[in-house]
């Protein structure tokens, strides 16, 4: 196995604040992430929160996507040091972790990725993510290879914005317009300008610590206008959005 996961090209793009547009994946299948993977998105998101994914699930669509430029990404089920150690492990570099509401939510999502004196990560010789054993130097490298992306969706969350983009080790701000919709008191409407505010000043507070933002938009106007707001890392559909609305066409296409 070659040593080609460093650097991480995901990492430096983003902290070049070069566009990256990316896609959801929630049908946890390898074959429908290896057709995302073939489209040339910058970045997939590889869903643990919201979708049926595991350890097994992941690792297949893991491996569909070697041959892909798109970068995966982890969203992981929660920030939680043990789960985030065992999806390191099997070959995740980029993260996305939810619900994170303070500084102290932030430092534990950075440490659990970050092997000691740097942090908290349980050490492995030989795992899938360093090739099995076989990778130069993965030990050296792998703590300033590994992106973290923290996921604001909370009234607690909003408050303490400014600290947490702070956080040495974030790397990005990802907004989760319909958990900081609900949060906000306007469940199932993320259009609702009060949440565009929010939104809004997100991506402004993000600017101002030097960090990149980002934000699930599958409709394509939120999602032009969320880029021209500043954000730099957008999900533009996701592969359950996309077949579903594909499938319903062609039957009503056929049954009118």
């Amino acid at each position: 196995m070659n040593n080609t996961i460093f650097p991480n090209k995901f990492k430096a793009a983003l902290a070049a604040h070069q566009t990256q547009i990316g896609c959801w994946s929630a049908l946890a299948n390898p074959i429908s992430t290896e057709v995302l993977g073939l489209a040339g998105f910058d970045w997939i998101v590889l869903d643990g929160e919201h979708a049926p994914n595991d350890i097994t699930t992941f690792i297949p669509q893991l491996m569909a996507l070697k041959g892909s430029i798109s970068a995966p990404v982890v969203r992981a089920p929660t920030n939680e040091p043990v789960i985030i150690k065992r999806l390191l492990d099997i070959g995740f570099y980029n993260f996305l972790i939810p619900f994170v509401e303070s500084k102290e939510d932030a430092e534990q999502a950075v440490a659990s990725t970050r092997y000691p004196p740097h942090g908290i990560r349980g050490v492995s010789v030989s795992h899938r993510s360093n090739g099995y054993g076989t990778v130069p130097d993965y030990f050296n490298e792998v703590n300033d290879n590994i992106t973290v992306l923290v996921q604001i969706e909370s009234q607690l969350g909003l408050d303490n914005l400014d600290a947490i983009a702070a956080t040495d080790g974030v790397d990005g701000i990802f907004v989760g317009p319909g958990d900081l919709s609900a949060a906000l008191g306007y469940l199932g409407n993320p259009s609702h300008p009060e949440v565009q505010r929010a939104i809004e000043h997100i991506f402004a507070r993000a600017k101002a610590h030097g960090k990149p933002s980002g934000i699930l938009a599958p409709a394509e106007a939120d999602a032009r206008r969320y880029l021209e707001w500043g954000a730099t890392f957008v999900a533009v559909g996701s592969d359950l959005g996309i077949f579903r609305a594909a499938t319903q066409k062609l039957a009503d296409r056929f049954k009118k």
